[in-house]
Parts: C-alpha cells; structure tokens; sequence
C-alpha cells in the first residue's frame, strides 16, 4: 500500500502529516512506530492526520500519534502545521479553519507570511482535570523528586503539562528532571514538562520536555502552559514572546480562567513523499 505524506515543522517540532480525506487508509499504533523510526522509517516528532468531520460545525477532525505509536490529545505546533497543510492541499480554501480534536474544538486562523494563529481554548486548573494530584488549585505545588521538592505549576491546554521557573533554562537538568517528573505518581496520566526563564515581562524563554518523545525543539501547549504558569505567578503581562529552542512564539492569555490562550507563530513544509506500508 503507497501512502502519500508531507513532512512538515513548526519551530523544529517535526511532523508528518497524512491525509485521510483522500485516501482510504487505517493507521495503527504499529504503523505510526514504523513510520516514526528515524533510521528505519520517516522520522518525526508527531503524526498528525486529517481526518474528515464526525461533527458538521467543523471542517476536519485532528489526531496526533507520538512517534511510540501513542495517541495523544492535543499539539499547538501541530496545529499550526495542519491548517497550512490543509489549504496547500486546497481541501479547504477558508482562513478561519474549525476542528475536531480529542479535547474538543480548535480554530485555526491563517495570516499573512505563513503564520497561523491558533485559538487554544482556556487552560484547566482544577487539579482533578489537569489531571493533578492535588486537594485544591493552587498556582503552584510543592512536589518532591531527586531528593529536592520543587515548586510545580499544575495546567492542562489538552495534554497535561507541569511547568517548572528556573534562573538560567540553557543550563537546566531537562533531560533528568523531565524524566523523572513526566511519570510522576502526581501526574495520573503523566506529563509533559516545561521549564520557565523569565527575562522580562513580556519576554521569556523555554524548554519542554514532552511527554513520550523527550525534549523537542518547540511544544506550542507547552508555550501555552508555561504563559499560564507565568501569569498565575504574577510573572508575565498578557501578551509574551516565547523563545523555544526551535525558534518564537507569541503567547496571549488574559490572566481569566475561561478566556482563550491564543498562539501565533509560523509553519514550515520541508517535503513531500511517498512510502509503501
């Protein structure tokens, strides 16, 4: 079976998106791990596919695979990847693209020099929900790993993310801690966590250390997670550029539980390709 797919990447966090509107095919967890083998497959950070719409107010339902074959819930530089996937492929010919995800609605709004901006949805701060551990919300939590207890701020933007402030991020334990941290017994369904240096106000930098991947070199929910993490500490204005590893991001968010977290940052194809399954 010949599968067409285009590689794509937002800030370095690498994808393969396929399109499942126009071709029949069924991707299974093992098909994905296949896939996503860098020396034996295509390689990539996600797999995302366009799938047609279960819901008639939306224009395409929106799954994310990680390259261990594990579905997940949600990805902001994915996001961004599948809109401008989308219209280059003209199977929609809108700016304003609505679509289904396992944590419910998304918009994606395309702009000028290939930028997208993403309405991300409000944050979940109920510990309960993240999910967290926790007997009540707090902006942060005491959580005791590697013989240290830490100061963790608990948020879910789809995906559950831990967020961490830190004095100087390029020198940061991310690969230790974020290993440790991710299978946390606090984190029922683990996590993704991202770790915070605030240089300014409206300015900050940021690693994430993802769930079922390792460090990437861009998480847009992870940006999302760590503006809400900074606003919650009083750290940050409404407005922040982000910068990853894989290049910036500019975050919006309100500081008010229920407004959006917006993201805006660009998309990049890099090739397209055919592979036999």
């Amino acid at each position: 079976m010949l599968v067409r797919f285009t590689k794509m990447h937002g800030l370095g966090n690498d994808f393969v998106v396929i399109d499942l509107v126009t071709q029949r095919i069924k991707i299974t967890p093992e098909i994905v791990k296949k896939l996503g083998d860098r020396n034996f497959g295509v390689g990539f950070d996600q797999m995302l596919l366009v799938e047609p719409p279960s819901d008639p107010d939306v224009d395409f339902r929106y799954r994310i695979f990680n390259a261990d074959g594990s579905e997940v819930e949600n990805c902001g530089n994915g996001a961004r990847c599948f809109a401008r996937f989308v219209r280059d492929k003209r199977l929609s010919s809108k700016d304003e693209i609505a679509v289904e995800t396992a944590n419910g609605k998304a918009v994606l709004k395309l702009r000028e020099q290939r930028m997208v901006e993403v309405d991300m949805g409000a944050p979940v701060l109920e510990p309960a929900q993240v999910p967290f551990v926790a007997e009540q919300f707090a902006a942060t939590y005491p959580i005791d790993v590697d013989n240290q207890t830490l100061d963790i701020t608990a948020v879910s933007m789809g995906n559950p993310h831990g967020v961490l402030v830190v004095d100087d991020v390029d020198n940061a334990p991310v690969d230790k801690l974020g290993a440790l941290l991710e299978p946390h017994e606090r984190f029922p369904a683990k996590a993704n966590i991202g770790f915070l240096e605030v240089i300014s106000r409206r300015e900050a930098k940021l690693r994430v250390f993802e769930r079922g991947v390792g460090e990437t070199k861009a998480c847009g929910t992870g940006a999302c997670a760590a503006m809400v993490a900074g606003r919650l500490r009083g750290l940050l204005d409404e407005t922040v550029t982000l910068h990853l590893l894989g290049g910036d991001l500019e975050i919006s968010w309100s500081g008010e539980a229920h407004d959006a977290v917006i993201m805006t940052g660009p998309a990049t194809t890099v090739f397209e390709g055919q592979i036999f399954l």
